[in-house]
């Protein structure tokens, strides 16, 4: 969860008389009502996640191994979202998951339910439901986001989860088939394109050389696809 949320603030301003939360710490087993309690009552917490009902705290973020990528692959879905009226994303929102998860993901794209999507945005304006596409920047494979975030995921209908692994410069983008997550394949030239989200390309290699015209370049050739073009008018007649 983060402080910048506005809905966060309001939410902290209404609690000021109830009895104090105990703190939360990496490693809580708790409820997703009681994390949410625990966190709105201790505004020095800066992120946190409850992940199958543990409490996670990620560690403070560094340029090269977070901060850099994720702007890039920030960039990446905006200029997605330019060109596909109808699509929504987010970037660090709080997503209820089930009971025990709930999660902040870097980056996230979503359909509304009119089109087909299966998450909502809730009157306190959090995200409840699976969001269609979910990218994580992760410093190595040995981060839970590779592991128990996937697995919950998975669970829980996210579509696709793209996750990039800094450390060892991959990118891995799962597709949600038969409720497994199974690798999606690039194609003969490299490239990575969704399945859900038509003309969502992706060329990893360029994301890696930090060749940001020749990463949305690709991305321009995925959009101006007659398969793009069809789901933006799909989108627009729902």
């Amino acid at each position: 969860m983060s402080l910048t949320m506005p809905e966060l603030v309001q939410t902290r301003e209404t609690t000021t008389d109830l009895p104090v939360a105990p703190p939360l710490m990496a490693g809580d087993r708790l409820t997703r009502a009681e994390f949410e309690r625990r966190y709105r009552q201790h505004p020095h917490i800066k992120k946190a996640e409850l992940i199958e009902g543990v409490v996670y705290m990620p560690s403070p973020v560094k340029h090269r191994r977070h901060g850099w990528p994720h702007l890039i692959l920030g960039g990446w879905v905006m200029t997605y979202l330019a060109a596909t009226p109808g699509v929504d994303a987010s970037d660090n929102a709080t997503v209820r998951l089930d009971n025990h998860n709930e999660v902040q993901p870097d980056i996230l794209l979503r359909l509304d339910p009119t089109a087909g999507g299966r998450s909502r945005v809730d009157d306190d304006d959090f995200i409840t439901g699976a969001p269609e596409l979910i990218v994580e920047i992760a410093a190595t494979s040995a981060n839970y986001d590779m592991h128990d975030k996937k697995h919950v995921y998975a669970r829980n209908g996210v579509a696709e989860y793209l996750v990039a692994l800094t450390h060892e410069q991959q990118v891995h983008w799962f597709v949600l088939h038969e409720g497994e997550f199974v690798a999606l394949a690039p194609g003969e030239d490299g490239v990575l394109r969704s399945e859900v989200f038509p003309g969502l390309w992706l060329d990893a290699s360029a994301l890696w050389r930090q060749d940001l015209p020749a990463l949305l370049a690709v991305l321009q050739q995925g959009v101006g696809t007659e398969e793009h073009a069809a789901f933006v008018e799909r989108l627009r007649v729902r």
